[in-house]
């Protein structure tokens, strides 16, 4: 057994509350707040779209949607080349970092993680090599999986699924946009 500490500002008093829960360590916790109630969640909010960077691809900011219906984050990618690298499986690919422009080419490599059955949201099912790379959102980087499929078609170079929400510890709000940083209508750099 062990405690927990919740803290919460009560808008019937306005001011903050700290309660400790007993909780065990197997235990699920729900925790609801009286109405009205502050709770700062901003350091964990991402809006519907924001920008991304690849620092392993050596791609910087990319546009990204938020995808809750997606479970692992997707990058558009064309001409993929497996090839061997020390031994491992490795992947060349090349990606239109910019929306809406394709004269903008960029070159990457990354070692391939698996190949597995992807299904989009029309229902199609393809399979995808999947690498594992980093991925900068504001503040917050970590090793993500990430599928390559064309994405010619879309209007976002970059998916950002579940896994990667949940692995950063974000809550989407779909009303808001690049939580992460704006970095305004600057064209992506290549790092």
């Amino acid at each position: 057994m062990k405690n927990i500490v919740v803290e919460w500002t009560n808008p019937a008093i306005n001011r903050k509350v700290t309660k400790p829960l007993p909780v065990e360590s197997n235990d699920r916790l729900r925790v609801v707040l009286p109405r009205g109630s502050n709770v700062d969640y901003q350091k964990h909010i991402m809006g519907w779209r924001e920008w991304a960077e690849l620092p392993d691809l050596k791609l910087g900011r990319i546009k990204a949607k938020v995808d809750t219906g997606a479970r692992t984050s997707c990058l558009h990618a064309f001409e993929l080349h497996p090839f061997e690298k020390n031994g491992q499986p490795w992947i060349r690919f090349k990606v239109h970092p910019v929306q809406k422009d394709d004269t903008q080419v960029a070159e990457c490599e990354a070692p391939i993680c698996d190949q597995r059955p992807v299904t989009d949201s029309g229902g199609h099912t393809e399979q995808r090599y999947v690498i594992c790379t980093r991925l900068r959102l504001g503040d917050w980087e970590g090793q993500v999986e990430m599928t390559l499929t064309g994405r010619d078609d879309m209007r976002f170079r970059m998916l950002i699924g579940r896994t990667t929400m949940k692995a950063g510890g974000f809550v989407v709000n779909p009303a808001l946009s690049y939580q992460a940083g704006r970095k305004g209508n600057k064209k992506p750099e290549r790092n």
